[in-house]
């Protein structure tokens, strides 16, 4: 059995109703792309559990792809984050009121993970359908940045290699307008969602090429999170 893509996003936070990130997640919950299951996640804004939260995917889920959905407001395209670094400095608090100012994820920990996505294909996957999209050199240091950290150290051994990207998304245009939108772009929901489809249909052939056995893979899947939250309304689009 092909081993899942697995796509987590966060809930909303700081003050908002929404979370692009979830939204888009949500989306694909019992989708195929490329002859691939999509394995979704959906995970509170909390730092004091990022590392078990994935550690529990991974194993539930046992994917080979693994792409992290975080909210990114002032952004105007999607962005691929090429690093995650060893930092937690907030600016506001996590969901359950914790702070964290110049601390670190990992005592002792690489001072700096790379994401190993095949940023170049992707992009020309976006650029060529229409997508605005780019790497960034900078995933910040909230929960975002923390999540791909966790997940390229929980990864780094795994073998047939697990492929780890964070993607931040820009803000809705309903929460562009109630930050401010003439200094706040924003993607639409369609337009996001596209781009993250395109990544997958671009990541599983690349993927199944450099280990053609991984449709034979073994699957360890335990069937479904209890810990994913219900009952979140979709925002206007």
């Amino acid at each position: 059995m092909a081993k899942h893509v697995l796509i987590a996003g966060f809930e909303p936070s700081g003050g908002d109703k929404v979370s692009p990130s979830e939204m888009v997640a949500r989306s694909l919950e019992g989708r195929m792309i490329s002859g691939r299951s999509l394995a979704v996640r959906v995970v509170p804004v909390e730092t004091r559990n990022v590392r078990e939260r994935f550690e529990t995917a991974l194993v539930q889920d046992d994917p080979d792809i693994a792409i992290i959905l975080a909210q990114a407001g002032g952004r105007s395209s999607l962005a691929m984050e090429r690093v995650a670094v060893n930092v937690l400095d907030f600016e506001a608090a996590d969901n359950v009121g914790v702070m964290r100012k110049s601390d670190v994820i990992s005592r002792g920990g690489a001072d700096a993970r790379l994401s190993n996505l095949p940023f170049d294909r992707v992009l020309e996957s976006w650029h060529a359908n229409g997508v605005p999209g780019y790497v960034s050199n900078s995933a910040g240091t909230f929960i975002g940045n923390q999540a791909l950290y966790e997940m390229l150290g929980l990864t780094e051994a795994a073998a047939p290699p697990v492929v780890v990207g964070l993607v931040h998304l820009p803000y809705l245009p309903a929460q562009a307008i109630a930050a401010g939108s003439e200094s706040n772009p924003s993607m639409s929901f369609e337009l996001m969602k596209k781009g993250i489809e395109l990544l997958i249909e671009t990541l599983v052939p690349w993927v199944e090429q450099r280990t053609p056995d991984a449709k034979a893979a073994p699957s360890r899947s335990q069937g479904k999170s209890l810990w994913i939250p219900r009952g979140v309304k979709e925002a206007e689009r």
